[in-house]
C-alpha cells in the first residue's frame, strides 16, 4: 500500500514529465471592455438605460411640447407653496417664452426649492448617466439641493461612453476645466441600512430629463 509520501512523489514526477505549464494568455489591453453600442441608436439606448435606473424621460419634439410636458410635471409633482428654481439665462429665456413660472433668484431657496432645472454637459448612453458641471449659472447647488432635479438636454449631447463625455467636456472648456464634474446615474439612493433602498439620501429623490430636439425652432 502506497504511503502519502509515495503518492505525492508520484504526482510530482507525473507533472514534471508533462513539461512546463503553458504560458498564461496575454490580455488585449487595447480591446474594449464592453461590446460597441449601435451608433445609430445611441439616443434610444440612453433613454432605455436612463429609465432602467429610475429616471423619468420626456421626449419633446418642439418647444411647445416641452412647455406642455413641463407644465404637466409641475402640476403633478411640485408641492404647494414650493417653486421651480432656474438660474441659467438660456433656460430662463426658454421658460419665459413658454409662459412657465420659475424662480430666477436665490430668494427663499433653502425653504422653497422643491425642484431645480439645469442644463448638462453630456448624456452617456452606456450607463444612462448625466454629466453635470458647476461652470454654468446653476453652480453646484441647483443639481444637488432640491428634492427633484430636472434637466434639459439635446440629442446632440448623447455620447456612447463616459470617456466620450469627458472628451466633450475637454473640447468645450479647454484649459479652463470646471472645478468638478458630477456623473449622475439615476436618483440619489442608498441601501446601507438593513439593505432597504432609500431614495433621496444624498441628493435629489427624483431625476427627470426633458430631451428637446436640436432643430432651429427649438434653440433658445
Amino acid at each position: 500500500m502506497s504511503s502519502s509520501r509515495d503518492i505525492l512523489l508520484a504526482r510530482i514526477r507525473t507533472a514534471l514529465a508533462a513539461g512546463p505549464a503553458p504560458p498564461l494568455p496575454v490580455p488585449d489591453w487595447a480591446a474594449p471592455v464592453h461590446p460597441p453600442l449601435p451608433t445609430a441608436d445611441l439616443t434610444v439606448t440612453f433613454a432605455e438605460n436612463f429609465q432602467r435606473i429610475g429616471g423619468e424621460f420626456f421626449y419633446c419634439e418642439s418647444r411647445a411640447r416641452f412647455g406642455a410636458a413641463l407644465r404637466t410635471w409641475l402640476a403633478e409633482r411640485l408641492p404647494p407653496g414650493q417653486q421651480l428654481y432656474v438660474w441659467e439665462p438660456a433656460l430662463q429665456q426658454l421658460l419665459a417664452a413658454e409662459d412657465m413660472p420659475f424662480q430666477a433668484t436665490e430668494v427663499d431657496f433653502r425653504t422653497q426649492a422643491a425642484a431645480g432645472l439645469t442644463s448638462c454637459e453630456a448624456l452617456v448612453a452606456r450607463t444612462g448617466s448625466i454629466v453635470v458641471a458647476p461652470a454654468t449659472a446653476s453652480g453646484r447647488r441647483l443639481s444637488i439641493y432640491p428634492d427633484q432635479h430636472l434637466v434639459l438636454a439635446r440629442p446632440s449631447q448623447v455620447v456612447a461612453e463616459i470617456s466620450d463625455a469627458l472628451r466633450a467636456v475637454q473640447a468645450r472648456y479647454g484649459q479652463k476645466m470646471p472645478s468638478m464634474l458630477s456623473l449622475t446615474t439615476g436618483p440619489s439612493r442608498t441601501a446601507d441600512i438593513e439593505k432597504t433602498l432609500v431614495l433621496g439620501a444624498h441628493g435629489p429623490r427624483r431625476l427627470s430629463l426633458f430631451l428637446l430636439e436640436d432643430d432651429a425652432e427649438n434653440l433658445a
